[in-house]
């Protein structure tokens, strides 16, 4: 594995044969790398993950976050080859190569997050088989820089899709909120739309380039801007018809839908030096005084320094500050930048769900 700036790192292949490029992230979470693999939101970026061993509880069918995994390679110290879950299905090699994802294993993963912590995230090639190291770096150099890459495009349904299997694990669950929710879709957690189920909406998946006329169309009680991969400040257009919407309709942002409302709202985005991935990140809400652990992954945030007067940072993060959730203080839009169908990671978070699907029409 070849970091655009020369670093290399030798291990093990577990996964696919063969070579893919993309930018090289860690995640801190101790568990939950099945959602992590399946997470449309790792789009064209190699993960690694901190925890020393990974693939103990192998795979399953009830735990994807997508259809298809769209995550260029994955990293670990240890892979267990031994699997012990009664729910698992096959084992995270077998997973990894039916999906054709490159993978390593005795990867020095304390001295690579070292580097990415100290140096930024980078372009990064992972290989298995016999390669040249510079040949490697060279191929880390010429691959595109995540932000020009049209990661949502890719992903997105090609039609307006219905959603109804709920989820099994939501506390306290009221199912009688009967209100219909449109969701863009950006590369949405599957997840995020079960949660919604649960509670009782009528939940319909739209194309991320679907208009605010078509979303008016269905009649929403609300809409759900879903979280996704790459730049916000790629989607103008997306901006464009949030902007449309403001005001007419309750509006919820998760992750990159967070992000958009933001920009919609007039505030730039920048991308941070090394980004939030884990389920351990403390949240403060600054409306109640309470602490949140949350999950998050996210390369991107919202620059408070340009929110409008009208916008109100309700979350930060207790780490570095940045912003983790806002709202508009006259229209019903309000926004979180990490993960509150907690998936695999804490549960503080699911009440934003009941809190979206309250808000009056």
């Amino acid at each position: 594995m070849a970091l655009e700036d020369g670093r290399f790192f030798n291990g093990v292949s577990v996964g696919y044969d063969g070579l893919s490029t993309g930018e090289a992230v860690f995640n801190t979470s101790m568990t939950g790398y099945q959602e992590i693999l399946t997470d449309m939101s790792y789009a064209g970026q190699i993960v690694a993950m901190t925890a020393p061993q990974i693939g103990n509880t192998g795979f399953n069918q009830e735990d994807n976050e997508s259809l298809v995994p769209r995550v260029q390679g994955f990293l670990m110290r240890e892979y267990s080859p031994r699997v012990s879950n009664w729910r698992a299905a096959e084992s995270l090699g077998d997973f990894l190569k039916r999906s054709k994802i490159v993978a390593l294993s005795e990867i020095d993963t304390r001295s690579l997050v070292q580097h990415l912590r100290t140096h930024g995230l980078k372009r990064a090639v992972i290989a298995s088989g016999d390669w040249d190291t510079k040949e490697l770096i060279a191929k880390a150099n010429a691959a595109p820089h995540l932000e020009d890459i049209d990661l949502v495009g890719q992903l997105t349904v090609a039609k307006p899709t219905p959603w109804t299997e709920p989820c099994a694990w939501m506390s306290g669950n009221d199912n009688s909120c009967n209100k219909k929710i449109a969701v863009f879709d950006f590369g949405v957690k599957q997840n995020i739309l079960r949660s919604l189920v649960s509670l009782g909406a009528e939940v319909t998946v739209f194309p991320a380039a679907s208009t605010a006329d078509d979303v008016s169309a269905f009649r929403p009680d609300g809409v759900l801007l879903s979280n996704g991969p790459g730049d916000p400040a790629r989607l103008g257009n997306v901006v464009t018809q949030i902007q449309k919407l403001l005001g007419k309709i309750p509006l919820f942002g998760i992750c990159l839908g967070h992000q958009l409302l933001g920009r919609a709202l007039g505030a730039a985005t920048y991308k941070m030096k090394f980004g939030h991935r884990g389920a351990n990140q403390p949240v403060l809400n600054k409306l109640t005084g309470k602490v949140e652990i949350t999950s998050q992954n996210h390369s991107f945030s919202v620059d408070s320094a340009t929110l409008p007067p009208e916008a109100e940072v309700t979350h930060i993060n207790l780490n570095d500050n940045t912003v983790e959730g806002l709202r508009h203080k006259g229209l019903r839009a309000f926004s979180v930048q990490y993960h509150p169908e907690a998936a695999a990671g804490p549960h503080d978070a699911e009440y934003l769900f009941g809190q979206f699907l309250r808000m009056e029409n």
